[in-house]
This record gives structure tokens, sequence and C-alpha cells, in this order.
């Protein structure tokens, strides 16, 4: 894994505990109103692996998740890259928003550097 400094490193965790809260909140939303909750459940879960995989790596928090876990959020976290780089080519230049996927994206590029660098392992 690439070298990040210690504000790129905050920056990211901040980044990621944002996000899972947005998803806890669409999680609830969405289990109050009956609607199908599988591909929330499947990002909310990648991305609490996403985030412990780049505490371990930085701070070696350790974490309880299988090889398994963290492929299959590999793949997940992978496959949301194109998503928020599509937000982020539609946001306006210098925007709250064009920051927040900026952040977002770095900090998921970085997870899913982590997370090949272990499932290389």
């Amino acid at each position: 894994m690439e070298e990040v400094s210690a504000a790129d490193q905050l920056e990211s965790i901040k980044s990621w505990q944002s996000t899972i809260k947005k998803l806890e909140n669409a999680f609830a939303q969405m289990t109050q109103k009956g609607t199908n909750i599988t591909l929330v459940k499947k990002r909310l879960n990648a991305s609490h692996i996403g985030l412990a995989v780049l505490e371990n790596a930085w701070s070696q928090k350790p974490h309880l998740y299988s090889h398994e876990d963290i492929t299959e959020a590999g793949k997940i976290l992978s496959g949301l890259v194109s998503s928020v780089e599509h937000s982020y080519a539609k946001s306006k230049a210098g925007s709250p928003q064009q920051t927040l996927l900026e952040r977002r994206l770095k900090a998921l590029n970085l997870a899913v550097q982590a997370i090949d660098g272990l499932s290389a392992k």
C-alpha cells in the first residue's frame, strides 16, 4: 500500500465514518418503509470492512473479518468507484459536494488498495 500522510489518513477515516452513518440512516429508513435493503446492507457491511482494513493498515487496530468477507467487500467497494467518479464528474467545481465526493473517492480507493494488498497475501 502506498504511503499516506497522517492528514490524509484522518480525512479518509472521517470520510468512512460519514459514509457508514449515511448508510446506517438509509438502512433504518428503508427497513421502516419495508423496501428492499439487500444492496444497502451489503454496502454498509463492505464499508465497515473497508474502514477496519484501513485502521488495521495504519494503526494496527485488529479486526475480526474473515479473508472471504474482506475479499467480498473489496468487490463491492471496487464496484462503487465508478458510481462515485460519475457523481464527482457531474458535481459543480469547488462545491462542498465535490469536496465530499473527492474525499469519499480517495478513501474508497485507499480501502480497495488495502484490501487488494491483504487479498494478495
